[in-house]
């Protein structure tokens, strides 16, 4: 079978995907490219997910590319209008062209040799296989498993009567209206559905194992909105970026240091938002802030929620399913005629994809990252990691922004291939993800790559010495082998 060849190949057209196509076309326009994408559209996260009230819970001035700028209002958009200003990103840079859907991966293979990738994809709908080859491979696949969310098996669930839905497979044209229903978490997802289910249901109840630091934010920029009058659209835009990165990395860094304090501010925030309706101990988690990502809502829409008395917390143990609903360990059995089980994904790194380098399987797992985008071992290829502590889009930008330097610098130098290489035993036990304690992140141990213990194999998840590293630190050093 003849190879489709390019200079690179990205696997993925989600928000990363289009955001290093775009990067390719702005910084290295003679370069062939295409996008591998196994679903039919693009948008990743967010053409999969569907479910009410579906939202970014990072602020779109830093969650939207560097070189766009993010003109609405909003703190945080809902999903459809992330998926547009992805699809319009890449019409405007002229990426659609590029995209090959319905494309799923299927084999990663790299030859010394040649020195040149090949991918093996199938069609999964028609059958049809293609082959690629590319001298450059970059992997922006995120980093969970599209086809089945993380699904803990519960006692007693073939005894309930009513439906039981996962977020990451919601049911197209689901009615709730009038229904009692449970969700079943306290992340990011769970915090979004309450407040958006609440108004047609005849109750929503969210049923935490532990509490979860929640923080409102205002729903609109009113600074941005104000200064749009007198300045241009691209100069807010970097403000306003500028402003909530560090903004972001002041309250991480308070919250290191200072746990307590901070701790005492976000309850102190939520009790005035509560009143007296809501114990404050359903907000009050046991670890330090920041140990796990914190969840944020839009003008305490969850506060006013459960205030109402249209939803309400419970914080319990299942004991089991029951035929109207949820038993739990106190004693308290929960009604319900839909269970949403909002308990968070499966990681899973290159859609399961294994990558073989002139024959040999390439254990990805026991592999460190070098400045959290090649991985030792792995010639020619780059693997986007976005932030768990900040917006994901941040460390795509400033990824591929070293990618095309290190592309640029291996042009200008005829040079064919780029292998990371430690000198010495460098490797921790920690994830690339590493760094906070999420249930996801712990079940990810044995699945991505691990970080190192210092300079360049340490993940730093810094955007501002990140952004120097990456943007502005030299290509060659003595991790990298070029030849």
């Amino acid at each position: 079978m003849n190879a489709e060849k390019y200079d690179v190949l990205i696997i993925g057209a989600g928000i990363s995907g289009i955001g290093a196509a775009c990067h390719l076309k702005r910084e290295l326009p003679g370069k062939s490219f295409a996008i591998l994408e196994r679903r039919d559209a693009i948008g990743g996260t967010w053409d999969l997910f569907r479910y009410p009230g579906i939202r970014s819970d990072s602020d779109m001035n830093t969650f939207g590319f560097s070189f766009r700028p993010w003109t609405e209002t909003r703190v945080l958009s809902d999903g459809p209008s992330i998926k547009k200003y992805v699809e319009d990103t890449a019409r405007e840079y002229d990426v659609l062209r590029h995209i090959r859907f319905g494309t799923k991966v299927t084999s990663t293979k790299f030859s010394s040799q040649t020195s040149q990738w090949t991918i093996e994809a199938l069609n999964e709908k028609s059958g049809e296989k293609s082959t690629y080859a590319a001298n450059f491979v970059i992997a922006c696949t995120g980093y969970y498993n599209y086809d089945q969310g993380y699904r803990p098996e519960f006692p007693g669930e073939k005894n309930f009567q009513g439906q039981i839905i996962h977020p990451q497979k919601w049911p197209e044209n689901l009615d709730y209206t009038g229904k009692k229903v449970v969700v079943i978490g306290s992340g990011a997802t769970a915090v979004t559905l309450i407040p958006a289910m609440a108004p047609k249901t005849a109750h929503i109840t969210m049923l935490q194992r532990s509490p979860t630091y929640i923080v409102s934010i205002p729903s609109n920029d009113t600074l941005s909105e104000t200064l749009r009058r007198f300045l241009p659209k691209s100069w807010v835009y970097q403000m306003a970026r500028l402003r909530n990165v560090a903004l972001q990395r002041l309250i991480f860094m308070l919250a290191k240091a200072r746990p307590d304090a901070i701790r005492r501010l976000i309850l102190g925030g939520a009790k005035r938002q509560l009143g007296d309706a809501v114990d404050i101990k359903h907000f009050s988690p046991k670890y330090n802030p920041w140990d796990e990502r914190l969840c944020v809502v839009p003008d305490g829409d969850l506060f006013h929620t459960l205030k109402s008395g249209k939803a309400s917390v419970v914080t319990d143990q299942i004991e089991t399913f029951t035929d109207k609903g949820i038993k739990l360990k106190s004693g308290k059995e929960l009604e319900a005629d839909i269970i949403v089980t909002a308990t968070g994904l499966n990681v899973e790194l290159m859609g399961g994809v294994e990558v073989e380098v002139d024959g040999a399987k390439v254990p990805v797992p026991e592999r460190v990252t070098y400045k959290a985008v090649l991985v030792e071992g792995v010639p020619n290829a780059a693997i986007v990691f976005g932030y768990t502590n900040a917006s994901w889009t941040l460390k795509v930008d400033i990824a591929c922004e070293y990618i095309c330097r290190l592309l640029k610098h291996m042009d200008k130098n005829h040079l064919r291939t780029v292998v990371a290489r430690a000198k010495e035993d460098v490797k921790t036990s920690d994830t690339v993800m590493g760094g906070l304690s999420s249930g996801y992140i712990r079940r990810a141990a044995n699945k991505l790559p691990r970080q190192g213990t210092h300079g360049v194999w340490k993940v730093s998840n810094d955007y501002i010495s990140d952004s120097a590293m990456l943007k502005l630190s030299p290509i060659v050093d003595d991790a990298l082998e070029f030849a």
